[in-house]
């Protein structure tokens, strides 16, 4: 039986906790609250992100990094990606020497503009072999009700990738291997900022038309970023790329399309922020996913509006305006990139 650690006890990691547990692993959930751990272990629930979940008996919960760790195979990190630094420095000296990282993390980090196994590879001090991403069209809500669902686990090296592949491998749960690690990070992070992108859309009321133009457009973006820093092309044709871009882009339990209709409606960040009251990976992570953009001399046109909207007070209405009425000659001839 593999022991894996699940670092971070919010939505997505105490799912996939559950889908560890139910793939046969025995788990450790870190959570860190102290009340999140007891109630986790006590009741089996937790109430905070997913009052209906039953969690089987082979999670265990505990709020001290280092018992969470102890004997791990794997280990999973599930925090926000601009956390993951400062935590990840608190807890690599304990991170067993032969385990594969993994990553649920879906961001850039800011400041620096490095991809999640770049700062995890830094900071724990581990080679590329040994650090694995894991995104596709997974909303937390519906995987909870075990419903079926696909997802791609990326790493350089195979083995580690099948070894994670191995560990999530349910009845309802279905993961895919690629070695194609920059493709799937981008494809994770920037379809949030198409995400909120499109809620702006559907909270200002236009149609499946703009819907659509913005997700195609969105795809195209992340495709041109992803190929600039050599990712493979196909790679966002797949669960990881226009799969989760549907998903986060249509899906009332995406949060990064919820905070977008919020503006779209008329709520400045602070109020949507306030009423989702979760994290979005998209609002944290739109600026230094266009600060990589800049850097490798890549068009973003919708990234870029997003960003006018979250930090200089856009109004959201001026998205769509400023997409459709854009002088971008080169880009619009390769539509399909």
């Amino acid at each position: 039986m593999k022991h894996v650690a699940v670092m971070g006890a919010g939505s997505w990691g105490t799912v996939f906790s559950m889908i560890l547990a139910d793939a046969g692993c025995e788990v450790s959930l870190w959570s860190r609250s102290s009340q999140i751990a007891d109630e986790v272990n006590q009741k089996r629930t937790n109430s905070r992100y997913h009052p209906g979940l039953q969690l089987p008996a082979a999670v265990k919960a505990t709020n001290n990094p280092d018992e969470a760790l102890t004997g791990s195979d794997l280990v999973i990190l599930a925090v926000p990606a601009q956390t993951l630094r400062e935590n990840l420095s608190a807890w690599s000296l304990s991170i067993p020497q032969n385990a594969v990282i993994g990553s649920l993390i879906k961001g850039v980090e800011l400041g620096t503009a490095q991809r999640m196994s770049e700062v995890i590879a830094g900071v724990a001090n581990v080679s590329a072999n040994r650090v694995a991403v894991i995104s596709g069209p997974n909303l937390a809500n519906e995987i909870a009700e075990r419903e079926p669902a696909a997802t791609t686990v990326a790493c350089s090296d195979e083995v580690s990738a099948r070894r994670i592949q191995d560990a999530c491998t349910t009845d309802y749960f279905r993961p895919y291997y690629t070695t194609d690690v920059i493709g799937v990070e981008i494809a994770g992070a920037v379809k949030n900022v198409i995400a909120l992108a499109n809620g702006m859309a559907v909270g200002l009321g236009y149609g499946e038309n703009s819907q659509a133009a913005l997700m195609t457009r969105g795809l195209a973006e992340m495709t041109r970023l992803g190929v600039a820093l050599g990712a493979n092309p196909l790679t966002f044709a797949g669960l990881a790329g226009v799969g989760d871009l549907i998903a986060t882009c249509q899906s009332p339990l995406s949060r990064n399309r919820t905070i977008g209709e919020h503006l779209g409606k008329g709520m400045t960040m602070q109020e949507a922020q306030k009423i989702t009251s979760t994290t979005s990976e998209g609002v944290k992570s739109c600026q230094s996913i266009l600060d990589l953009a800049k850097q490798h001399k890549v068009a973003m046109p919708i990234t870029e509006q997003v960003v006018n909207v979250i930090h200089h007070g856009q109004g959201a209405n001026e998205v769509v305006r400023a997409f459709m009425t854009r002088s971008d000659e080169g880009v619009e001839k390769m539509e399909h990139l």
